[in-house]
């Protein structure tokens, strides 16, 4: 679900988010990014790959909360705020764009320390399940990690 991508001369977090079809505050959280100032050319970072089909987009509204959100989609307002590198007290903005988690996949987002095993434990599957569900896995802080549920 991951990739690596190697920071350009020029590149910003949205020109990179773009690139990966995903969003600037994805990029910042899978990668534990507390601020913008340490992205630099030659620098490599972690990019999703090929999620779209784990989740969709949603444009934030006037008047929308995480908790309105998370609350129309049926699912857990901490879980939609962590995927989107969120806190759940962060402000969210008109047009901003967030994930939203699909139905029928389990969600998980990898701590520091984390190895196969307690994923797998978490997930109450096999490593090897782990493995053939999220291919490239690089164990980082911050990394969601998926399965899918049998719904």
């Amino acid at each position: 679900m991951f990739d690596m991508y190697t920071v350009k001369n020029g590149d910003t977090l949205l020109s990179i988010a773009k690139k990966f079809n995903t969003t600037p505050e994805v990029i910042k959280q899978i990668n534990n990014f507390a601020s913008l100032d340490g992205l630099r050319a030659d620098m490599d970072i972690v990019v999703p790959k090929g999620m779209e089909q784990y989740y969709d987009y949603y444009t934030i509204n006037t008047g929308d909360s995480l908790y309105s959100i998370a609350r129309r989609y049926n699912i857990n307002p901490e879980l939609l705020a962590s995927i989107n590198g969120l806190n759940m007290d962060d402000y969210i903005y008109p047009d901003q764009r967030i994930i939203i988690p699909k139905a029928g996949y389990s969600y998980y987002i990898t701590a520091e320390g984390d190895t196969l095993n307690t994923v797998a434990k978490t997930f109450n599957v096999s490593k090897d399940k782990i493995l053939q569900q999220n291919p490239e896995i690089y164990l980082l802080a911050g990394q969601m990690l998926v399965n899918k549920t049998n719904k």
